[in-house]
């Protein structure tokens, strides 16, 4: 596919004529159905232009994709599980044959830089080769019990399962919550942002194309507050899981748990960077800078809390501001490009908002807040622009402590101890991440074990890997997604009795 130079609404809807032939609906039984319900507009991050509208699916679209996936979960789930991973395979090398215009698609639709949707194309890739390769080995066990009784179990999927996804890396987390749940025998209703949908589709059609039988993979376009609240509550529905912020992941919750749905929370995080005074310092700021900077720090693991110890705090915060400085900011499409826009509107207000709250209660910009030349001409100004910001003297009082910002913003400050180290990362409701930095190999297990969050880096941060279980602890969320034990999560365990006596009283004298 040809890459453009230049991030325009035209660029954004010949993506979606080549990949989507124009249409942009839910993809019910291997087709995209537009939706009648009120219109949603779709802009390119990076100019602020409309590039195209689709119609909010509504109660009855989503109707019909729950309808759909009822059929399609028995279908699937009827399969020989060597069969559904043969086939899974087949979507991973569909996919793997699709990364160039996925990643195109994602960029200049989303605002994503052309090298991160890149790369999270190919994450998808490996999700649907590690799963596929779990779908034959879903076994049970055979649990020894008192008297003539042969008893084992077996796991049974869902049948349904719905999950909501975020604005901030659509196709990464479309394939990240739907292989496991494919390869447990289920059949998946994804509920992308009403921000960014179109990648998902995409991956639906591409999946569908390799194989998958109609009404496998579905996915319900529209708005949270009709699509999204009517998928998430259906009788029809099995499981739900969902991505997203606290607030809404409690409401979510909330609304799954009163009519019996299970659920699966992956929310936010406050992660604590922590650099001590004997780390190698040039590679923790390379480290400090991807950990928030990447993405434009629109990342739930972002590591936005920057602790550095008092010896080599002046220097290691000019570090990172020299660092900093260099990142290209510009144009997503642009191969070159390292920090792209912020997604939505209202998101790039809220971190705005933000950096001004923070300095307002006693940070220090220590980073440039004029934006370059790339983003101020006639082309990128109206974009979501945020440049890099690290805020210095961010004490435990301050709004940037506890507060998740979602955008290129870091807040650093300054600590002496272990102990004092350690307490400041677990001074907040949030537990996804954090990282320390440190040549001494014994504190770093020591401060990793101590830091109360789902993943921990020692010497490194924003690793993960399919094969990894990723979650976390209070406000981040509840259950674990990837690694093995999330086709488990999309499983229930079915208990089967069998008599070995031939005669006489099988039954035992007490009952439940």
């Amino acid at each position: 596919m040809t890459t453009h130079h230049t991030s325009s609404a035209e660029t954004a809807q010949a993506a979606v004529n080549s990949s989507l032939g124009g249409r942009i609906g839910s993809f019910v039984d291997g087709a995209i159905v537009t939706g009648s319900g009120a219109t949603v507009d779709l802009v390119v991050a990076a100019t602020g232009e409309r590039f195209a509208s689709y119609g909010d699916a509504g109660a009855d679209g989503a109707d019909a994709v729950l309808e759909s996936a009822r059929r399609g979960a028995a279908t699937w789930g009827a399969l020989d599980a060597f069969e559904r991973a043969a086939i899974l395979r087949r979507v991973s090398a569909a996919v793997e044959s699709h990364i160039e215009e996925l990643a195109f698609l994602e960029s200049a639709t989303t605002g994503k830089t052309l090298r991160d949707a890149r790369a999270e194309a190919t994450k998808v890739v490996e999700m649907f080769g590690y799963y596929a390769g779990w779908a034959d080995k879903l076994m049970g066990e055979t649990i020894p019990v008192p008297g003539n009784w042969h008893t084992y179990t077996e796991r049974v999927p869902y049948g349904v399962v719905v999950a909501v996804t975020p604005w901030n890396a659509p196709l990464f987390t479309a394939g990240w919550n739907s292989a496991a749940p494919l390869a447990a025998g289920n059949a998946i209703v994804l509920k992308p942002s009403e921000f960014t949908p179109l990648s998902t589709v995409r991956l639906a059609q591409i999946a569908h194309e390799a194989g998958l039988p109609d009404g496998v993979f579905n996915v319900a376009v529209g708005l949270g507050a009709t699509v999204g609240s009517a998928v998430t509550t259906d009788e029809r529905v099995g499981k739900v899981s969902f991505i997203g912020s606290v607030p809404t992941g409690r409401r979510v919750g909330v609304a799954t748990a009163q009519v019996g749905i299970p659920t699966v929370l992956e929310l936010g995080g406050k992660s604590a960077n922590i650099v001590f005074a004997d780390a190698n310092l040039e590679r923790a700021a390379d480290g400090a800078i991807s950990a928030v900077f990447s993405g434009a720090g629109q990342s739930c693991v972002a590591g936005s809390r920057l602790l550095v110890q008092r010896d080599v705090h002046e220097e290691f915060i000019a570090l990172v501001s020299e660092k900093a400085a260099k990142l290209r900011i510009g144009d997503p499409l642009d191969p070159t490009t390292e920090i792209g826009p912020i997604i939505t509107r209202p998101q790039y207000d809220t971190v705005r908002s933000l950096i001004e709250r923070g300095i307002g209660d006693g940070a220090r910009r220590v980073t440039s807040d004029t934006l370059p030349a790339a983003v101020t001409g006639a082309a990128l100004a109206g974009g979501n622009w945020v440049l890099p910001t690290l805020l210095d003297g961010v004490t435990p009082s301050n709004t940037l402590e506890t507060t998740e910002v979602f955008g290129p913003v870091v807040g650093a400050d300054v600590f002496d101890t272990e102990e004092e180290a350690i307490a400041r990362a677990n001074a907040t409701r949030f537990g996804l991440a954090g990282a320390v930095w440190t040549e001494n190999v014994s504190r770093a297990h020591y401060v990793a074990r101590a830091v109360r969050a789902g993943t921990f880096w020692v010497n490194s941060y924003k690793t993960i890997h399919v094969a990894v279980p990723f979650g976390g602890f209070g406000d981040s969320g509840q259950g674990r997604s990837s690694g093995p034990g999330f086709v488990d999560e999309y499983t229930q365990p079915k208990a089967v009795w069998v008599p070995t006596q031939a005669t006489g009283a099988p039954f035992p004298s007490l009952s439940y």
